[in-house]
């Protein structure tokens, strides 16, 4: 606590002071006060200080009236937004002060309105962040080096990463850039000498960034106690500034290697400024050349220095740009032609000021464009005469000449046929890909291409060729036209058709025989076996009742066979596809008359046949095939059962979308998975060593179900049983 000082005192202090009463009206104020505020009213004592400051924080009176209670408070910075917006940042120091009898009698205010500051301090930050400039320092003394917020964003550290001398080193990259900053720092330590260099770094995530390192030495009583400076990360723009030395280093060994001159020529100067190459496209030396626009025009040949003239003066006047063709006289007489091309570059008032072009020596192309426009009437009377379709194709598609060759093949006159686009007259079906095509030629990524298609005959049929085209490029290597040659393919293509169709007869009837003679081999056994144990009871039964149940299942057993070789008639019919000769199967229906069919070897085996499959379940599907496969599934399942205990065969089904799925499980003794699951549809592959194991059944079984759409999988676990799950269409 603290009593009021003389009041001279608090006039004069050189600090904005005030002094409250109790009742926060002043008492006595330093004349900075007013100033330091921006107070018009030059006589505020026993006015409250909150007429005087209407916009006061209402944190700052919750501060002031907890100092009248005894407490003190200090702020180096705080930040308010006042009720008209405006910020303001305010730096105190207030303090309750006591009266002869020691009791509170208000308080003392030293404060400061440090706004301007905050905002100058604010808009360095973000010039720094923009800049991406960090600072840093290192004292030499105590070794303890600091690194402001950017500099530990540039290095890839957390905010509360604490450097040393050790690790900033080693974020330098190796070779030469960490030996070089090294020297810096040693210099700047024994000779005070500040430097500025740009160098790399390896960041703490391992990224490597360009950066430009600002120093200098702090040198007291002639030794260096600290070194400060700033760290820029300049990795964009360095390199860029590589990646340009580098292509500008490439242009030069281009230009160098394809023997391209390059000038600039100053319009205001009437200064021409030649590279290398330049002269010896012009067959002179370097110092023989006076460097201005005059010289240039004496090397030209008579005939073209009045265009030259012009053309440049066009290209000047901003009538078009100059892209021109000239002759050179050398020296020694001889002559060469130039191409020449250059862009024009103005001023803020659009006036030309400078030139600036390439050069490059086109003799030896104008030589063969002679050559070639020679041999133009020989080529002529080959493309007439030729036996293959030839054409001119335009760059909009159009032909603009056609050989009687291909007007023949397509049945138009060569009238009819420049009047019409390759578009007009191409198959549907296969436009898309020729204009993909010929788009890439357009555009460069090929030089011509290869493609089987169809066109439309002028009577309406298609007829199917082999088109080559190729790009045709003028001497400026534009693309002009492009040149189609056609072969006729239709005989061909009938007879690869004609061919085509017959082996799928004979693939398909071949098929058909094969699933003939497998069911024969395979089904008709079963139903045999049955027979052959049918009658032997009967021949051995003696009680009548008992033969009649006997002949009745006999009677049922034959049907059965009618059945089957009725199946058998369907698949000697299928021709051309299964899928002609599907047609509603009811499951439950062909379940149980494979169960009926094999009723006395089920007996025999004491099996127990669960058949969870809705009565009215139908799947598209040859019943021949159906029951073949449900056959083989059920027989297999009997073959196959474990010795130690009654098989058990459990048949249920489910629907999917449009797929009927139909799980046939048994108890039998499973076959192991690892050893013969890629096999285990294999023709002649047995995994039990059965005496009636053929190997034959699960291959017919795969091929059927495929044959209609379907598809079969197998789980199986060795002496657990076995699982097959079918997937038949929904009917």
């Amino acid at each position: 606590m603290q009593t009021v000082a003389v009041p001279f005192l608090i006039t004069e202090v050189p600090a904005a002071v005030a002094v409250l009463d109790k009742n926060l009206c002043f008492i006595n104020h330093s004349k900075i006060w007013l100033s330091e505020f921006n107070i018009l009213d030059k006589n505020i004592i026993g006015k409250s200080y909150y007429n005087v400051f209407p916009e006061t924080p209402t944190e700052l009176i919750k501060i002031h009236q907890e100092c009248l209670t005894g407490k003190k408070s200090s702020s180096t910075g705080q930040k308010f937004i006042l009720t008209n917006g405006e910020i303001q940042w305010l730096k105190w120091r207030i303090h309750p002060w006591k009266n002869d009898v020691n009791q509170i009698s208000g308080i003392i205010i030293t404060m400061e309105d440090i706004t301007s500051q905050k905002y100058e301090e604010e808009l360095l930050l973000k010039a720094e962040s923009i800049a991406r400039i960090g600072g840093w320092s290192v004292d030499l003394v105590t070794k303890k080096i600091y690194w402001s917020k950017i500099t530990k964003e540039i290095y890839d550290v957390t905010p509360e990463y604490d450097p040393n001398l050790k690790e900033v080193i080693n974020f330098t990259k190796a070779s030469s850039h960490g030996k070089k900053i090294l020297h810096l720092i040693n210099t700047a330590i024994n000779e005070g000498t500040a430097w500025d260099t740009e160098l790399q770094i390896i960041t703490a995530k391992g990224t490597e960034l360009w950066v430009r390192v600002m120093g200098e030495g702090e040198i007291i009583n002639n030794k260096c106690v600290r070194l400060y400076g700033t760290i820029q990360d300049i990795d964009t723009k360095k390199r860029t500034a590589l990646q340009y030395q580098e292509i500008n280093k490439r242009l030069q060994i281009a230009t160098s290697g394809a023997n391209v001159g390059i000038w600039d020529y100053n319009l205001v100067e009437n200064s021409l400024i030649w590279d290398d190459n330049m002269y010896s496209l012009y067959g002179i030396r370097k110092e023989d050349f006076k460097g201005e626009y005059e010289a240039w025009q004496a090397g030209l040949h008579p005939d073209d220095k009045k265009r030259g003239d012009e053309e440049i003066t066009s290209a000047i006047n901003g009538e078009k740009e100059f892209d021109t063709e000239f002759r050179v006289i050398w020296p020694n007489g001889e002559i060469r032609h130039i191409r020449a091309i250059a862009v024009t570059q103005r001023d803020h008032t659009g006036k030309a000021i400078k030139m600036i072009g390439t050069n490059w020596d086109i003799t030896e192309l104008k030589n063969t464009k002679l050559q070639l426009l020679k041999t133009e009437e020989s080529l002529q009377g080959t493309f007439e005469s030729s036996s293959i379709g030839m054409v001119f194709v335009g760059m909009d598609g159009k032909w603009t000449k056609a050989n009687n060759s291909f007007c023949n093949s397509l049945g138009y006159s060569k009238e009819e046929i420049i009047n019409l686009s390759f578009q007009d007259i191409t198959h549907p079906d296969d436009l898309n890909e020729d204009l993909a095509l010929l788009n890439e030629l357009i555009a460069g990524k090929r030089n011509s291409y290869q493609l089987e298609k169809r066109y439309r005959h002028k009577n309406g049929y298609d007829v199917h060729v082999m088109l080559t085209k190729t790009v045709v490029k003028n001497i400026n290597g534009e693309i002009s036209h492009f040149i189609a040659q056609i072969v006729d393919l239709s005989l061909r293509i009938k007879a690869e058709k004609k061919l085509t169709k017959l082996l799928n007869i004979s693939g398909e009837q071949n098929e058909s025989l094969m699933n003939f003679a497998h069911i024969v081999s395979h089904n008709l056994r079963s139903h045999s076996s049955n027979l052959s144990m049918l009658a032997g009871f009967l021949e051995q039964e003696k009680q009548e009742d008992e033969r009649q149940r006997l002949i009745g299942m006999l009677k049922e057993a034959s049907s059965s066979l009618n059945e089957t070789v009725l199946h058998l008639n369907e698949v000697v019919q299928v021709k051309a596809s299964a899928h002609e000769n599907m047609k509603g199967v009811n499951l439950y229906n062909a379940i149980t008359t494979v169960q009926k069919n094999i009723s006395l070897l089920l007996q025999k085996k004491e099996a127990t046949c669960i058949i969870n499959v809705p009565k009215n379940q139908k799947i598209s599907a040859i019943p021949a095939y159906v029951d073949s496969i449900l056959l083989n599934l059920f027989t297999n399942s009997l073959k196959y059962s474990a010795p130690d205990r009654p098989p058990i065969i459990e048949i249920t089904s489910n629907i999917a979308k449009d797929k009927i799925s139909v799980t046939f499980k048994d108890n039998g003794l499973g076959i192991d998975l690892k050893r013969h699951g890629e096999k285990i549809f294999g023709m002649f592959k047995t995994f039990h060593k059965h005496k009636e194991a053929k190997g034959i059944g699960l291959f017919i079984t795969k091929n059927q179900i495929e044959a209609m759409n379907g598809s079969i999988k197998v789980e199986s676990l060795v002496n657990k049983g076995t699982t097959f799950v079918l997937n038949f269409d929904k009917h």
